[in-house]
């Protein structure tokens, strides 16, 4: 064989000591013992191998599709970065391919593991939990990443992220100064990023403003949905006698407004309410629902500027853009009059 031969499955096969069949299993993504995938995956790498729709898409440099991966594509918050991630990567001839993960680590490898065979030009990737194998995924990746959302120390990937605990800051501050002292809270699942964040920055405002912090007054949902909502706000009131409760994001608390009118709890004057996101519900909501604006367009647009910037400058220094939040008050937290004056 030349230096300049093309490898071939055929060639990986043998240098992996498997069948071509095997070989074609592991890159199709199909299953296959462990000791298998990883022979055919080294053999892969050292010998440069790419599938055929890598090769296709080589030919003209480039798919011209983009992916942007979320946990949940019924999320508003979801739905205002895909429009703008759209209109952004539109602007140089991309495409956007989007996929729902449901916040499960396994898919999110999974989906690597298919965009690396040539799917896609680069991902825009917001995920619930960061673990190791997921890390390791993210550093081995040929393709071109951005990540939405927090990253551990020493992962140098680029990536974009609200400050959530100063958001968090803002809620709490808000309701103090409304004179509020027992402030709940309904947090989505604490084993996520946004739910770590969002916990820590609630215990951090509540410290600072010597209110009690009181482990009755604080519940974690099963997911950061209308329906865990629920469930969760039940849990809460069965449990504890707020005056204010703060929310993790904006389907949350207006699944807590409506056990409180269910409990016959008014909303602001039983208990003020806030949220977080600042998503078109939190407008919609009767009463309007005082919202933390964690900036998902901002994060959103950011994210696909600098996924351009790798496609174009794949060499440029990893960038971590933090985008402040700010308080949108309306209803739910003050009396109407107030609101609008604020």
């Amino acid at each position: 064989m030349t230096p300049a031969k093309k490898s071939t499955l055929v060639l990986v096969a043998e240098r992996a000591g498997v069948s071509t069949a095997s070989v074609s299993r592991v890159l199709n993504g199909l299953p296959a013992s462990d000791r298998v995938i990883e022979s055919v995956r080294t053999a892969a790498r050292d010998l440069g191998y790419v599938p055929d729709a890598t090769a296709r898409s080589l030919k003209v440099g480039k798919t011209e599709q983009i992916a942007l991966a979320v946990a949940d594509v019924g999320n508003p918050v979801y739905v205002a970065m895909m429009h703008e991630v759209s209109r952004v990567i539109a602007k140089d001839g991309y495409r956007l391919v989007l996929s729902s993960t449901g916040g499960a680590v396994q898919d999110e490898i999974d989906l690597l593991d298919g965009l690396n065979r040539g799917f896609a030009d680069g991902l825009i990737l917001s995920p619930l939990r960061v673990t190791d194998d997921l890390v390791a995924r993210l550093r081995d990746s040929r393709l071109p990443i951005v990540i939405i959302g927090s990253l551990p120390d020493g992962v140098e990937l680029d990536n974009v992220r609200a400050d959530s605990v100063r958001g968090m800051g803002l809620a709490v501050k808000h309701l103090a100064r409304q004179g509020r002292r027992h402030i709940a809270f309904v947090n989505g699942p604490v084993d996520t990023v946004p739910g770590a964040a969002r916990l820590g920055g609630y215990l951090k405002a509540m410290a600072k403003r010597d209110l009690v912090i009181d482990p009755d007054a604080q519940v974690s949902a099963s997911d950061f949905t209308f329906k865990a909502g629920l469930e969760a706000a039940e849990i809460l009131l069965s449990r504890s006698t707020p005056d204010a409760i703060v929310c993790a994001n904006d389907l949350l608390a207006v699944a807590t407004m409506k056990v409180l009118a269910q409990r016959g709890l008014s909303v602001p004057g039983d208990v003020a309410l806030v949220g977080m996101d600042d998503t078109d519900i939190a407008e919609l909501a009767n009463p309007s629902l005082t919202s933390v604006n964690l900036g998902s367009v901002a994060r959103a647009r950011a994210a696909a500027k600098l996924l351009l910037r790798r496609l174009n400058e794949p060499g440029a220094p990893v960038k971590q853009v933090v985008i402040e939040p700010s308080l949108t008050v309306r209803e739910s937290s003050v009396h109407a009059t107030e609101a609008v004056l604020s």
